[in-house]
Parts: structure tokens; C-alpha cells; sequence
């Protein structure tokens, strides 16, 4: 394991205040080479974790370096390079997308992180870049391979999310509630008490969330820390042109305008638990229905788990992105 410090001009002065400096580990695989341009896969966690917490020690299993070593030395797929960089935020993680609110994350893996790793490593480049994630990681893997087909050659999203009406909107009464009992409908409020708190409870979680979710998909730089919801305080009645900009970034809802790009992959893989308990599994149907349609080749796997401690899945999607890459 390698690990690299980038000084990055992406999210320098960004509104939440996080550094610029962020650490980079990278996975070499056993015997490697910078001559043998290995395939370059990008790790992007789910919300509240880091590139960091992927390479860490795990209890009761194995960390994903570990799982690489054994799908590879098992001859279950060619040897990878894989990056897991630090995205982690004040809000608790981001999207993986430019935020005028959380900063540009989007350009940050582009234009910053993957540039790095192929520098030092002579690993990845056209046609040999991968990127997977799960849950809010899921979520920027498969918008990557929306948007920058041209940069990404394959991608993987676990448990992503999109369907956005029946991840998001369930959460918003729940969310006024506690704005209103108890720090008296303000947002500001709110992130000080969260940010004093010794333990923030499960109640202050689900608040959290949804804030970081409405500044990655609608900030509002004239607010504080850039966030704002797509609803009406007193009534919880939706703000139509506040919910566009959320579901533009839809994936079940962006495969319209992005179809050519996710033609161009050489691999999409995609999955998710039948008992996701954050309504994902319906989204990802809309997605893989539409996928069908418009003739995407992909590769789509329903799975008997919720959404937790799922990491399982990547012996699933690993080898076939690297199988991919590789050819």
C-alpha cells in the first residue's frame, strides 16, 4: 500500500471550510511493475466514510486491499491498481459531483486524483479506468460513467442511489420535525448543535444526510453553508423548481439524456439488495428497465441483503470491471 498527499487546487476555499490537502492510498498488487500499465480502478465510499476507511483493518473480514490480494492471487481476476482517495466532508461525505456548497469533487477525481496515480504509477489511462462504489459511492460511480464516458471505461454501483423520490423525500417530515422541535427551524442551528454534540444521536444522522444531499444536488451559496431544502417549512410541500435540480441528477431520470455515453463503456455493472431498506432497490429497477430498452449492455444482479455490510458484492463486480479493463 502506497500513499500519496494532494495539495488540491479543486477544493481549495470551498464553502464548508474541509482541507485541500488530503491523503491518497493506492493498491499495488503483489509483484508490480510500473512497465506492466495495469488497470486503474477508483474506490468511492458510501456516506460518512473515506477512501480511508476502505484500506483500514476490519473486523470479522477482510478490508478491500485484503479482498484484492485474495481475488487475485485465487486467479479470479488480472492484477488492478486501485485508488481510494479522501472525500470525506463537513456534511459527512459528498456525491462525488461538483457543489458550489461541498466543493468540486467531480473535478477533484478527474482532473486531480486519477492524474496523480497514472503519473506515479504508469498504471490506468483510455480505455483502462474503472470506478465503483456502494450506496452515495454507487451513486458517483454510475454518474461518472454518465457523464465522462470519455475518462471512465467501466464502472460499478452498489445499492446507488437514485429513484430520489422514494430514497429522499420519505426522510423530509422527519427532518422538519427535528428542525422545528429543537433547534427552531434552523439549519444553522442545527450543524452547531450537531457539530458541539459528544454523540450525535440517530434522529440528528437522518437530518445530516439529507442537508448533505440538497447541498451536493441544489446548493444555494447565499445560504448558510450553501444548503437549503426542495420543501416548504410549514407544510412540507415540494418546491418544484428546488426538486428539478435534484432530479436532473437522478440517475434513473439523467439515463435519458446520457444514453451514448454509457454505450461507449466497455462495462456497467450494477446491483442491489432486495431488502435495501432505503427504498434503492426500486430505483435501480427503473434504471435497469430503461438500460434494457435503449439496448445498454450491463451487467444487473439483485441480491437477498439490505444495505449494510454489503462489501461482499465486490468479489461480484471487481473481476468483471478488471476483466474488462484488461482486454
Amino acid at each position: 500500500m502506497q500513499r500519496l498527499e494532494i495539495e488540491s487546487q479543486a477544493l481549495a476555499g470551498n464553502l464548508l471550510g474541509d482541507p485541500a490537502r488530503r491523503e491518497l492510498a493506492v493498491y499495488l498488487p503483489a509483484g508490480f511493475r510500473p512497465g506492466d500499465h495495469l488497470p486503474l480502478l477508483v474506490d468511492l465510499v458510501g456516506f460518512t466514510g473515506s477512501g480511508q476507511s476502505h484500506v483500514n483493518w476490519k473486523n470479522f473480514g477482510e478490508n478491500v486491499p485484503e479482498r484484492l490480494d485474495r481475488l487475485i492471487g485465487e486467479g479470479h481476476m488480472p492484477s488492478v491498481v486501485v485508488a481510494f482517495p479522501d472525500c470525506f466532508s463537513r456534511l459527512g461525505g459528498n456525491q462525488y459531483i461538483n457543489s458550489a456548497a461541498i466543493g468540486r469533487y467531480e473535478d477533484y477525481l478527474l482532473q486531480e486524483i486519477v492524474p496523480a496515480v497514472e503519473e506515479r504509477f504508469q498504471a490506468g489511462g483510455p480505455g483502462r479506468r474503472g470506478v465503483f462504489g456502494k450506496s452515495s459511492g454507487g451513486y458517483g460511480a454510475i454518474v461518472h460513467a454518465m457523464r465522462h464516458a470519455d475518462f471512465w471505461a467501466a464502472a460499478a454501483c452498489h445499492s446507488g442511489d437514485m429513484g430520489f423520490e422514494l430514497c429522499y423525500l420519505a426522510d423530509l417530515p422527519r427532518v422538519l420535525t427535528e428542525l422545528r422541535l429543537h433547534h427552531g427551524g434552523s439549519i444553522e442551528r442545527f450543524m452547531h448543535h450537531f457539530e458541539a454534540a459528544p454523540k450525535p444521536g440517530d434522529k440528528d444522522m437522518v437530518v445530516l444526510n439529507f442537508l448533505a444531499m440538497a447541498a451536493s444536488y441544489d446548493p444555494d451559496p447565499t445560504q448558510f453553508l450553501g444548503m437549503r431544502l426542495p420543501v416548504t417549512f410549514d407544510t412540507c410541500e415540494v418546491i418544484e423548481e428546488r426538486w428539478a435540480n435534484w432530479l436532473s441528477q437522478d440517475p434513473a431520470v439523467a439515463v435519458e439524456t446520457q444514453a451514448d455515453n454509457l454505450r461507449r463503456l466497455k462495462a456497467l455493472y450494477i446491483d442491489c439488495g432486495t431488502n435495501d431498506q432505503f427504498n434503492l432497490l426500486y430505483g435501480a429497477r427503473r434504471l435497469v428497465r430503461r438500460l434494457n430498452q435503449l439496448g445498454i449492455a450491463h451487467r444487473y444482479e439483485e441480491f437477498s441483503d439490505n444495505h449494510t455490510n454489503v462489501d461482499y458484492r465486490m468479489d461480484e463486480s471487481l473481476p468483471f470491471l478488471a476483466q474488462a479493463l484488461s482486454s
